[in-house]
């Protein structure tokens, strides 16, 4: 078969301006960026279409490295959507230049079931990753030249807790030491860097409604704490109207096209493990005023993406979506189920069937939100029509929807089955209003306590002393209201990577707490999980390349 990029360079790409057209976008509103992309003002954003709109969330069992195919899904399924006659807008989320040079190369679905043109949403796209890095270190600056201007008035902070972002995975920049030299150089701080997913600002332009509650949540960014025990915002600094100034075009959503040239909004790029995890809130009700079928997704595993999605997005956005596919892979499945990883792809029935257990904790999972569950088995070359059936079979015997994806190979065509189900599951059987796993109301540890042993199986949650005492700093700051946003492995319920299955009664532990309180969240740092990625042994960017004017290596 083609690779990724050479099928989307043979995809025939309409003008950004037809595109927008299908759904009732007028070219005179579009912010165009070349031929085929353009920004689309949040403005047009319609309430009472957005009330009628079906929003689904695409989700997945627990991931293997090999990755479940979740945007391959919701790329399929918006296809298939086409196919049958619906008006379907996809809101996903944007690449992380991270991952595509370490792990991934690409994060624009595949095969013939992608968004495009793909080397632009995976490399420097809009600029918007560019803005949020430079919006964070710009605060970065500024804050650390208020120590500097201001120290001889007497002013200082006794704990800073704003560090600095990069959209590269760079181990060697975790913890850093700035200020060093002369004393021109400014004040001597321990800092460090985190990945630009991760950044606060992204958190925020993710969950931001409007310009005026994004400089509302940008002024109440905490960075630091003075020696009386007060914070120290953005607010008192008087600089949030620059930084609303560097994010105002990356407000709005970017429009883009399938490869059979179905509408998608692209915007905003949190990662599921150690952020929230979803598209932007303006991108979602965007494509809700134009498409009566929406389909967005939630990074990794139901447990981390879809947790979060429900949790915080819904709950401050007051969305309510009203079904939730659930994607399975043989591979994975297999090896939940105990395979050895290198076995994961032959045929293995017994192995098959023990991963069940994982995929019907996430549906479980799923159904306690409320939500009415399709599971879709995301089908690879590698698969049989046997193993296909034992898991359509045993989505019978629990009492979910099964619909096998073939997109990857198919396009559309191999999404059709997929769409029929979910457009009959919406109209007969739609998902009961969000159902939270917590309350507002409750306390920081209670948040923690009821997400880890409800949603991942943990017995006890352990809080580190370092975690005790931010969690008093978050109580005396009045920030205990705010929701939970647990960073953990993406590769198991628990926070130890290489628990497949489903572990149950586990410890989980949790070392510390970053308070976002732009973004009106409380993150929770669970196990090892780092918040600046490394770069694996290999990188793909051994492998991405310009060859006779083209990008190749992409996928």
């Amino acid at each position: 078969m083609k690779t990724d990029i050479e099928i989307a360079h043979e995809a025939h790409l309409q003008p950004i301006k037809d595109v927008a057209a299908q759904i009732g976008i007028s070219e005179e509103i579009l912010e165009p960026y070349g031929k085929y992309i353009a920004k689309v003002p949040y403005t047009t954003i319609d309430e009472s279409k957005v009330a009628k709109s079906n929003l689904i969330l695409v989700t997945a069992i627990t991931p293997t490295k090999a990755g479940i195919g979740k945007t391959t899904v919701s790329i399929g399924l918006a296809l298939g959507l086409a196919k049958i006659g619906k008006k379907a807008v996809l809101a996903l989320r944007e690449p992380s230049l991270g991952p595509c040079f370490g792990m991934k190369g690409g994060a624009a679905g595949g095969g013939y079931a992608q968004v495009l043109p793909m080397e632009k949403i995976n490399l420097h796209f809009t600029g918007d990753f560019h803005a949020v890095t430079s919006a964070h270190n710009m605060i970065s600056a500024l804050l650390d030249n208020y120590l500097y201007q201001h120290q001889s008035e007497g002013f200082s902070l006794k704990t800073v807790l704003w560090k600095r972002v990069m959209d590269v995975n760079d181990r060697n920049l975790r913890n850093i030491v700035t200020g060093l030299g002369p004393r021109t150089n400014g004040v001597v701080l321990e800092s460090g860097f985190d990945i630009t997913p991760a950044s606060e600002i992204m958190a925020i332009l993710c969950l931001a409604k409007d310009q005026e509650d994004l400089r509302r949540r940008i002024e109440n960014i905490l960075l630091g704490i003075r020696h009386d025990g007060t914070a120290f915002t953005v607010k008192d600094m008087g600089v949030a109207g620059s930084i609303c100034a560097l994010l105002m075009d990356a407000l709005n959503p970017n429009l883009v096209q399938t490869t059979e040239n179905t509408p998608a909004f692209v915007h905003g790029g949190p990662f599921a493990n150690i952020a929230h995890g979803c598209n932007t809130v303006i991108a979602t009700r965007t494509a809700m005023t134009y498409g009566d079928y929406v389909i967005t997704e939630a990074g990794f595993g139901a447990d981390l993406g879809a947790e979060k999605f429900y949790d915080i997005k819904c709950r401050k956005a007051g969305l309510n979506p009203k079904l939730t596919v659930v994607v399975a892979t043989t591979q994975g499945l297999k090896m939940h189920g105990g395979v050895p990883l290198e076995d994961i792809k032959k045929p293995n029935a017994e192995g098959l069937r023990e991963g069940f257990k994982n995929l019907d904790k996430h549906v479980r999972n799923m159904q306690s939100f409320g939500q009415t569950v399709v599971v879709c088995f995301n089908r690879y070359a590698f698969d049989t029509d046997e193993e296909m059936a034992i898991v359509r079979e045993h989505c019978k015997e629990i009492g979910v929807a099964f619909a096998e994806n073939n997109a990857f190979m198919e396009g559309g065509n191999g999404a059709v089955e997929l769409a029929n189900v979910v457009v009959d599951e919406i109209a007969n059987n739609p998902s009961k209003p969000v159902s939270f796993q917590y309350a507002d109301t409750d306390d920081v540890k209670t948040k923690v306590e009821k997400v880890a042993t409800q949603i991942y199986g943990a017995g006890t949650v352990i809080f580190q002393p370092a975690a005790l005492a931010k969690i008093k700093m978050i109580e005396s700051l009045g920030y205990d209201k705010f929701p939970v946003c647990i960073a953990k492995t993406q590769y198991s319920f628990s926070d130890d990577p290489k628990c497949y299955g489903v572990p149950t009664d586990f410890e989980f532990t949790i070392r510390d707490f970053v308070i976002s309180a732009g973004a009106e969240m409380i993150v929770a740092i669970a196990g090892d999980i780092m918040r600046m990625p490394g770069l694996p042994r290999v990188p793909q960017a051994e492998k991405i390349d310009v060859v006779d004017g083209q990008i190749t290596g992409l996928s």
